[in-house]
């Protein structure tokens, strides 16, 4: 599928060498990087943050889709937006206020995306998809890279890629957690553009050839 996206999660690559690591994605074909943020709070792991995310955006062009995993994220909008942040993903679950939320990313110049856990069903994304910019469907619990893919989100994913076309909406759908080939088709033919890889691609003999067996299936 020519238009799916690969999108390279840099929390599985080696973070002591991370210049060379997105690099080494942009040559294997990542049109996107992934930055997961993680606050200790809203999922029990912390990550990077702001000034990791300033220096990524000095080293690559692709697309920087940051992924916000903190608990209410309208406070930090505008400093991932200042330090190179393309795209802003935020949880649902994560603020009280979605609206204001995707108004403060857009008003940075950003596109704005929503993420849902597994447990939260795609209902609760019905009021926002008109201004949403993206959404992001976890097909694991957020929080660790490495984890197996939840193979009952694949309804999941295909309830908000119809409920996006029923409404003449033109969102890409992002898939989050335990893409590979064997999964990666599953997904694409669910209705996903954009794929979120992690171990699989820094894991991997040859990260050229792993990107291709996801987009060529």
């Amino acid at each position: 599928m020519e238009n799916t996206v690969i999108s390279a999660s840099i929390l599985s690559a080696d973070l002591c060498d991370l210049g060379s690591e997105i690099g080494r994605a942009e040559k294997a074909g990542c049109k996107y990087i992934h930055f997961d943020v993680m606050d200790g709070m809203f999922v029990p792991n912390i990550s990077y943050g702001i000034p990791v995310l300033g220096s990524v955006s000095k080293r690559t062009e692709c697309v920087l889709d940051v992924h916000l995993m903190i608990t209410d994220p309208i406070r930090y909008i505008k400093a991932f937006a200042e330090n190179g942040a393309d795209i802003i993903t935020f949880h649902l679950e994560a603020c009280s206020d979605a609206k204001a939320v995707i108004d403060e990313i857009h008003s940075c110049g950003k596109k704005a995306g929503i993420s849902i856990k597994p447990g939260t069903p795609a209902s609760a994304l019905e009021p926002y998809l008109e201004f949403a910019d993206m959404i992001l469907i976890m097909t694991v619990e957020p929080g660790f890279g490495g984890q197996g893919f939840n193979y009952d989100m694949l309804d999941k994913i295909s309830t908000v890629k119809t409920m996006l076309s029923e409404r003449g909406y033109d969102v890409p759908i992002e898939v989050d957690g335990g893409i590979n080939e064997v999964t990666a088709p599953l997904a694409k033919k669910a209705g996903a553009e954009i794929l979120v890889a992690g171990s699989y691609l820094f894991n991997a003999p040859d990260m050229g050839t792993a990107v291709r067996k996801i987009l060529d299936q």
